[in-house]
């Protein structure tokens, strides 16, 4: 029951991600990596929500120049060498992270301001001068960064808050913000913003999603390290592997090849908030549920047979959930059915939490496969069922 394009939507053109687009997105996914390492680091509330900041003010970067490259592709050396200046300026908040609240914010913040003025300059070259004022307020957020790294505490966490804030009213900006010299109306804006190429936009967070999930498989070892290779250890990488590949069914088996249907159904003018609803605000729980199933995963692994402490098993449950969560809201967005086997399966992958400081490390990773494989077999027959004629029709049809 998905929605299904428009005779009209299904002839446009598709162009395919580069590979220095899918160079950028390794590079941008080197802050996961880090953000994971942060988090294995210290299992606690504060730094978990700290971890949740950062992400939401950098992947707000990250959809800026996907969304960049889909209107101006890298296909002249000019802006080949542009987009390598922002994936330097993304490695550098990266290699930044670890101590980003601590001795390095002032670093981080200058290495995204350096990703914002890159942004902007590419940005001019389509959508004009006019583009400055959206430039202005993303580089106010890197400029509040930059300044949280001078302070310590709550004035530090206020200017990370701030620099979200500025971020969530970048998009009236751009649609509404000061005159447009050429007298363009909000609704030719809207129309240039949505210009976008469905299939190289999907194909393209779908390409992230994957490299992150990487992220996930590269825990299992780091999880391990020297320890003798036992076949209890080997069947707990197996169900640490087997959560990975589940929640990687959850949304390419299905949502997808879904997903570029309904961008292909969907008006210009409306593409540019559809691709904000999908691919940023649903998309944010998504990574951020992979990178605490690597964390929990890294701390896990090495003690199978120990009960894991609230942080540990908090981390791995939650990561699940977010993830789901996050599917829940994408498939909302786009308005993909069914969703809600995914909202009771996020909540039981949460509640698996609560028992398994009980039990030793492997039952929690048993307990969130079966929630993910159960979840999956009802969904699909539920699917199925949906799908198959009523018993008058399929008469009539024999007829």
């Amino acid at each position: 029951m998905h929605t299904t394009p428009s005779a009209t939507a299904a002839e446009e053109p598709g162009r395919r991600v580069t590979t220095l687009e899918l160079f950028f997105d390794l590079v941008f996914v080197f802050v996961l990596t880090q953000l994971t390492v942060l988090l294995a680091h210290d299992l606690t509330l504060a730094t978990a929500g700290r971890v949740t900041l950062i992400l939401v003010v950098l992947f707000w970067m990250y959809g800026a120049y996907a969304y960049l490259t889909n209107q101006v592709p890298p296909d002249r050396p000019s802006r080949r060498l542009l987009l390598m200046l922002g994936m330097g300026a993304f490695l550098v908040c990266a290699l930044a992270i670890p101590r980003v609240f601590e001795d390095t914010g002032v670093v981080f913040g200058l290495g995204f301001l350096g990703a914002v003025v890159v942004h902007t300059a590419l940005y001019t070259r389509s959508h004009g001068w006019d583009s400055l004022w959206y430039g202005v307020t993303n580089a106010l957020a890197a400029l509040a960064v930059t300044g949280a790294g001078l302070v310590n505490g709550l004035a530090a966490d206020g200017l990370w808050l701030l620099a979200i804030v500025l971020q969530v009213v970048t998009p009236v900006v751009a649609e509404h913000g000061p005159g447009r010299r050429d007298g363009r109306s909000p609704a030719t804006l809207r129309m240039q913003l949505g210009a976008l190429d469905p299939a190289h936009f999907v194909e393209r967070h779908g390409l992230l999603l994957i490299i992150a999930f990487g992220e996930s498989v590269i825990s299992i070892g780091v999880g391990i390290g020297d320890l003798p290779l036992t076949p209890g250890l080997s069947a707990g990488a197996f169900l640490a592997l087997a959560l990975a590949v589940a929640l990687w069914w959850t949304y390419f088996v299905r949502d997808e090849e879904a997903a570029e249907a309904a961008f292909r159904a969907t008006p210009p003018h409306a593409r540019w908030r559809l691709a904000m609803n999908a691919y940023y605000y649903a998309f944010l729980p998504m990574l951020l549920g992979i990178a605490f199933l690597a964390a929990g995963i890294k701390t896990t692994l090495g003690h199978l047979a120990e009960h894991p402490g609230p942080g540990p098993a908090l981390t791995l449950a939650g990561g699940v959930a977010l993830f789901l969560a996050g599917d829940v809201a994408f498939r909302s967005a786009l308005a993909l059915r069914p969703v809600r086997h995914r909202a009771v399966g996020a909540a039981l992958a949460l509640a698996t939490a609560a028992p398994a400081v009980r039990l030793p490390a492997y039952g929690e990773l048993l307990l969130l496969v079966a929630v993910l494989v159960g979840m999956l077999t009802v969904e699909s027959r539920a699917c199925v069922t949906a799908m198959a004629p009523a018993p008058a029709e399929a008469e009539t049809s024999a007829g």
